[in-house]
């Protein structure tokens, strides 16, 4: 069977350095009748279940750390099972990781139950991810490209057989990603992106975490137009 993709857009929140801000995400599974990946689980876990159905969820993948990506990461992962050994595998960059830790130590604060609440605090992603890492589904392989900057641990996903690279937050349609319209870390955002635009093929579709898809050549032509950006954030 041949591997497709399907798209989940969602409302919900995301915090930038403790300011909530409205967001409406993309969440993207990627697989065949039997299995998927879901990349970028947000807001709702019901709709996103739903769309996976009956097929099983082999990998979940996060392109960052922020709680948007975080806050229904584990109902997707558990897929309706009550059995942790059974859930999906949860992947974020090692960059990311205090915004991980942070996320579930605030959700223990609120938690009753102490070892509920001890559990939440201990709780690690299954895989780190790595630059140059892939993962297997349906017969395409989906690539693992760091890209720091929206968050240290930011990282894009490329399939080279779908001709798709599934950005994240890290690039937006017409604009380098972010939340609210703020910028961690532009500079080095925009670096990641230079270097990621120049090898990929024009036609490549740009599915990102927010908005409208794009292709990597319409980004490419805009990327040094970017700078005005990273002055404007500098002052």
């Amino acid at each position: 069977m041949e591997a497709r993709i399907e798209r989940v857009t969602s409302k919900g929140k995301c915090t930038v350095d403790d300011v909530e801000y409205k967001v409406e995400s993309n969440t993207y599974i990627v697989g065949d009748d039997e299995e998927v990946i879901v990349i970028d689980p947000a807001h709702d876990a019901e709709a996103i279940l739903k769309k996976v159905g009956d097929r099983e969820v082999m990998a979940v993948i996060c392109t960052d750390g922020l709680d948007a990506h975080l806050n229904c990461v584990l109902e997707v992962a558990a897929a309706g099972d009550d059995d942790p050994d059974n859930w999906a595998p949860i992947a974020l960059h090692r960059g990311d990781r205090i915004l991980w830790r942070d996320y579930f130590a605030q959700l223990a604060k609120d938690e009753e139950d102490e070892e509920d609440a001890k559990a939440l605090r201990s709780l690690e992603p299954d895989i780190w991810l790595e630059d140059g890492g892939t993962f297997e589904i349906a017969g395409v392989q989906l690539d693992v490209i760091h890209t720091p900057g929206h968050t240290p641990g930011s990282v894009v996903i490329y399939c080279e057989q779908l001709g798709v690279l599934f950005s994240g937050d890290t690039l937006h349609r017409g604009r380098p990603g972010s939340v609210g319209g703020v910028f961690t870390d532009l500079r080095r955002q925009l670096n990641s992106l230079g270097s990621l635009l120049t090898p990929l093929p024009k036609d490549t579709r740009v599915l990102p975490g927010q908005g409208k898809e794009t292709t990597v050549g319409d980004e490419e032509i805009r990327w040094e137009s970017w700078g005005a950006l990273a002055q404007e954030s500098d002052g």
